[in-house]
């Protein structure tokens, strides 16, 4: 059960040191002169970086994906504090459903961000207030990221929705 105990510890902060790095490093959409993410736009050959501003024609977008990054990585950390307070405050059999209900959550808002991402990736990057032309780029690992980190708190909430029946 120690055993048990120590993997799930690893894979929550796994998850999310995972959520942290999607939602901060700047490579969702990657080129061979730019890189942009959630919050800037910048150009390797020029070094500068541009923030994405209210300007920008997909705003509305950027703004659902920066929150359901932000509020994914909040709940994981969250969940990680009360799985450590419910590890010793409550007795066997209702342990971890809130930690579990909260991992769910944190599952839900980083798909939710990732998918609003993949599906209007077109229209973001076709504004025409970039500094560089990023339409002729790819995925970055940040977004590869994010959903790895999708799947890490899926498999973490379910554990413990398992882990709260074993003895």
């Amino acid at each position: 059960m120690l055993i048990l105990l120590a993997f799930i510890i690893v894979f929550h902060i796994t998850s999310a040191a995972l959520l942290f790095i999607s939602t901060i490093d700047n490579a969702w959409w990657v080129g061979d002169n730019f890189s942009t993410d959630v919050w800037r736009v910048c150009s390797t050959n020029i070094s500068t970086c541009l923030a994405i501003t209210d300007q920008f024609r997909e705003y509305q977008s950027i703004q659902a994906v920066q929150a359901g990054m932000i509020l994914s990585t909040i709940f994981c950390c969250v969940g990680f504090l009360v799985f450590i307070l419910q590890l010793f405050r409550l007795k066997q059999g209702e342990r971890f459903v809130l930690t579990s209900i909260i991992q769910l959550l944190s599952c839900l808002c980083v798909m939710i961000a990732a998918s609003i991402y993949t599906d209007r990736h077109e229209e973001l990057h076709r504004s025409s207030e970039y500094i560089v032309a990023v339409s002729e780029g790819q995925y970055g690992y940040s977004f590869v990221l994010a959903w790895i980190a999708f799947a890490f708190t899926l498999i973490s909430g379910v554990m413990y929705l398992v882990l709260r029946k074993r003895k």
